[in-house]
Parts: C-alpha cells; sequence; structure tokens
C-alpha cells in the first residue's frame, strides 16, 4: 500500500478507532446478565473469545506497520530547503515556536519602562527599567523567527502531503 505521511497518520488513527471498537464491544459482549429463570441463550450477546483475539491481534500488527512505516519515513525523507529529515524538523518547529515566544516578550518592551512601586506611596522616588539589548533588533528577529517557521511548516507539510511510503498492510 502507498501512502503519504499525511495519508498513513489518518490510517493510523482509524486503526486505533478500530481497536478501541474492538475492546468496547467486547466488553459489552463478553459477559451479561441473566434473570434466575430467565432463558439465558435468548439474553446471550454475540461474541466469540478467539475471534476477538484474532481481529485485536490483527489490527495490532497493522498499528506497528503504519508506526514503523512513519518512523522509517520520518528519520529518512529530507526536506530539501532546510537540509533536516522530518523528525529533525519535528523537534526544530517547536524549537522554533518556543524561540518566537521568547522574542514576542523581548520586542514588545520599551527601551525605558517606569517601574510601578507597589506599597510605596510616600515615595518621591520613581523606578525606571532600562531594557539591556536593542529592541529593534528582538523585533527584526522575531519577524525573521516567524517567516523561517512558516516556511518550515509549509515545507514539513508539504512533504507530508507529496512523498509517499510503502506499508505492508492488508485494510
Amino acid at each position: 500500500m502507498t501512502l503519504t505521511s499525511a495519508q498513513a497518520a489518518k490510517l493510523l488513527k482509524k486503526l486505533n478507532a478500530i481497536l478501541a471498537d474492538i475492546r468496547r464491544t467486547e466488553d459489552k459482549s463478553s459477559t451479561f446478565l441473566a434473570a434466575l429463570g430467565e432463558d439465558v441463550e435468548s439474553v446471550r450477546p454475540e461474541y466469540s473469545y478467539e475471534d476477538t483475539r484474532k481481529n485485536e491481534d490483527a489490527v495490532k500488527e497493522a498499528i506497528r506497520k503504519v508506526k514503523h512505516a512513519i518512523n522509517v519515513f520520518n528519520t529518512t525523507t529530507v526536506i530539501p530547503e532546510f537540509n533536516m529529515t522530518v523528525d529533525e524538523m519535528l523537534v526544530y518547529i517547536p524549537q522554533l515556536t518556543d524561540k518566537l515566544a521568547a522574542l514576542a516578550s523581548l520586542k514588545g518592551r520599551l527601551p525605558k519602562e517606569r517601574q510601578s512601586t507597589y506599597g510605596v506611596s510616600s515615595s518621591n522616588l520613581i523606578d525606571y527599567r532600562y531594557t539591556n539589548y536593542d529592541v529593534e533588533k528582538a523585533a527584526a528577529d522575531y519577524a525573521e523567527t516567524a517567516d523561517i517557521l512558516s516556511s518550515a511548516q509549509l515545507a514539513l507539510d508539504k512533504v507530508n502531503t507529496t512523498c509517499t511510503m510503502e506499508i505492508d498492510i492488508d485494510i
């Protein structure tokens, strides 16, 4: 079966839902209640222990194969614009996001800002907080990082929706 990474992720989600359904059905049908004197066979739900194990094992095997294929894809597929594997990019993007958050705080400061003096009402002294860096440089770095993050996300999306992998499963 030939799939893109995005399709494989959707397949994995579907397989996990199938597994949850198998377990939910087993939970509801593996035991049952019958009142004293009631015909037990008339209230017995349809359930096969052996078939359930077989179906669960087959779905788990498919999940393993899909996860393995995604892992191999992520560690071997290079995103050309960044010369990084998908796996590296999945680390890089959160790092850029974290950097962007830090820069957002830095770029939003004033070079000189009056400091509040809570609880000191009789003081005639005014404290000022000064930035110890170039605020404009922080703003420029923020804009540059935002552009890189956007490009990284788009490049990753492109690879995940166009490059394919082979997965040996029958679903």
